[in-house]
């Protein structure tokens, strides 16, 4: 249904090479079923923070890629991580309130965006006020106590009262759950069980979505 790929969007002198590359990746991937590519612009070395010129040149290539992939009926999303959330959140924003909605959506990793924001579900759910009605996929990942969970279920993210939000909007995205432990995670399942587990959870609180 959709594929990742991450992208260098923020150098004028390569930004046609590689929007060359993800339309024809797109195109290819089309054949297979594919309605949505996502794409995660790279970031600078150590966490430096883009130039307003590099913000610029990066939002007008989604846009420029995100018309050109609408023409073949996939849809581009936007994904980030916890970087993109750092200086007022300056990259993030500027990605959504720079492009036109008909050619970017959004690709809401709900956790990146709760770490990056400090652990906050404050900021995770006005971000869905913001740009709720532009999520195309949501990528599902929970934490205890702020370290990533062993299997999705309840924790310190609410994804009832954040189904609640998306289907108030009448938006009903892609779901794509992510286990990805990390050095604290507990891990005393063996991997098929966990992504039984949690997809049992998903069915559970995700179950309005079919309705």
């Amino acid at each position: 249904r959709s594929i990742y790929t991450g992208s260098a969007l923020d150098d004028p002198a390569g930004v046609d090479a590689e929007l060359e590359r993800i339309v024809a990746l797109a195109k290819r991937a089309k054949q297979a079923g594919t309605k949505i590519v996502v794409t995660n612009p790279r970031p600078l070395p150590n966490r430096q923070g883009k130039s307003d010129e590099q913000l610029r040149t990066q939002a007008a290539a989604l846009n420029k890629l995100g018309h050109a992939l609408a023409e073949l009926g996939v849809t581009l999303a936007y994904h980030n991580h916890d970087v993109e959330l750092q200086y007022a959140a300056r990259e993030f924003h500027h990605m959504m309130v720079g492009t036109d909605p008909g050619a970017l959506s959004l690709c809401l990793d709900a956790h990146w965006v709760y770490r990056g924001a400090g652990h906050s579900q404050v900021a995770l759910f006005d971000v869905l006020k913001l740009y709720g009605s532009r999520v195309a996929e949501l990528h599902l990942r929970q934490s205890t106590g702020n370290v990533w969970s062993e299997t999705f279920g309840d924790g310190d993210i609410d994804y009832r009262a954040l189904v609640r939000k998306l289907l108030e909007a009448n938006v009903r995205p892609l779901l794509v759950l992510e286990q990805g432990p990390e050095r604290e995670t507990p891990q005393t399942l063996e991997t098929a069980e966990v992504h039984r587990r949690s997809a049992r959870y998903v069915r559970e609180v995700f179950a309005d979505f079919a309705r």
